[in-house]
């Protein structure tokens, strides 16, 4: 049995399993811990937990400790060294005439390896770029290539429903997201409506369309002949959220109606 808590790696980043040892983990407690890319830091986002052996497809690794008021000044160094290597980067990739745009740079946590983000339309020939950073900086370097979805993840900001994004929050992967779902929730299919800030539809349009699917079972279609307590009209728009069908009649009245007040008698 494996005792674990769940860390997240950046801000933003994705979560991993870590055994805690004999640390007693909390929520909101920084710490430091073995990696793929040397010693990281990580925020502990879950409760400890225990998770059978047979639940895991390889050995967990250990957090190693809680971070330290020292570890604190080392990430603050490495905040800073980050920053000017993003400007010198900046500068090599207009000198060498790169058509790509950088995003982030990190320092691993030991400074064991630099990571250079960025987003570009293709393939990127950037061999001579990485000789001049490692010549520069002196240790292992990379240059990573993410999406568009990724970069307002990596970079944050506030969608168009005054909220701060749901990449940079609280969703962990990226979901294939189509127009259909936005016609399923009866949205204007207006791109400046539907696009985040990335450019891609709207993340939300994904996570809350099993919601609209369920709630429009019953509701009849536009264009259905519905019986109401006023007599029987054609559907000609519905409101998914509230429940309700706007009615028009013969005479050319138009009403809105509960779902609950009106009963399908031909279908479109």
């Amino acid at each position: 049995m494996y005792k674990v808590v769940q860390v997240r790696l950046r801000e933003c980043g994705k979560p991993y399993y870590f055994q805690t040892g004999e640390l007693d983990l909390r929520v909101g407690d920084y710490v430091i811990f073995d990696f793929e890319r040397g010693k990281e830091f990580g925020l502990v986002i879950s409760e400890p937990e225990i998770i059978l052996e047979d639940d895991v497809d390889e050995p967990l690794k250990k957090i190693l400790r809680k971070v330290t008021p020292r570890d604190e000044q080392q990430l603050k160094s490495n905040s800073r060294e980050a920053k000017k290597a993003f400007e010198k980067c900046q500068e090599k990739i207009l000198e060498h005439k790169l058509d790509m745009k950088l995003v982030d740079v990190e320092y691993s946590f030991d400074r064991s390896k630099l990571i250079f983000y960025f987003t570009a339309e293709g393939r990127v020939d950037f061999r001579e770029l990485v000789k001049d950073l490692a010549s520069l900086f002196k240790t292992r370097i990379e240059l990573r290539q993410i999406g568009v979805r990724d970069e307002a993840k990596m970079l944050g900001g506030i969608g168009c429903c005054g909220r701060t994004l749901c990449c940079a929050t609280f969703l962990k992967d990226f979901d294939t997201i189509n127009i259909k779902m936005a016609k399923e929730q009866r949205l204007p299919l207006n791109p400046s409506k539907i696009s985040g800030l990335c450019g891609r539809l709207l993340c939300c349009l994904k996570y809350e369309n099993e919601v609209y699917k369920d709630l429009s079972n019953g509701i009849p279609k536009e264009g259905s002949l519905v019986s109401t307590k006023v007599g029987n009209g054609k559907v000609i728009d519905i409101n998914i959220l509230k429940q309700m069908v706007f009615v028009e009649f013969e005479d050319k009245r138009q009403v809105w109606f509960s779902i609950k007040d009106v009963k399908t008698v031909k279908e479109e």
